[in-house]
């Protein structure tokens, strides 16, 4: 298992992290097998969207802010971050990536984020390269 270190600059954010994970792969020497990314924070997350234009993840994290507010009288949790303990399950915290020979199998315009939702943060995102 790898670790990636992330470091976020910003309260929500989403962070391209396909690189790294292509990286990590290519070290594996995995010709055939998956890629398994999981977020161990429960007020983070991982998802597989567009990223060649940034507005779609803008767009995302707009409206996750419109269906989720920030710090509303009725939370229970009292840490004030409800919020970010809710997207992240609802975005989720682990994803699996098919690899095809050497390469992840991702679409022409899918990439990998790391979400943050309770940042600025030091957070970890765990790799598990296997072979099938």
């Amino acid at each position: 298992m790898e670790i990636l270190n992330i470091k976020t600059n910003e309260h929500n954010q989403f962070l391209d992290i396909t690189s790294q994970i292509r990286k990590v792969v290519d070290l594996s020497g995995v010709k055939n097998g998956r890629a398994d990314v999981f977020i161990p924070h429960t007020t983070a997350a991982v998802t597989i969207n567009e990223g060649a234009d940034p507005n779609v993840v803008r767009d995302i994290i707009k409206d996750l802010q419109r269906l989720v507010p920030e710090r509303e009288k009725y939370y229970q949790h009292l840490e004030g971050n409800s919020a970010s303990h809710m997207k992240s399950s609802l975005i989720g915290c682990h994803h699996t990536i098919l690899i095809d020979n050497g390469r992840l199998a991702l679409g022409t315009w899918q990439a990998i984020f790391f979400c943050e939702f309770d940042g600025p943060r030091s957070r970890k995102a765990f790799i598990e390269v296997t072979e099938s």
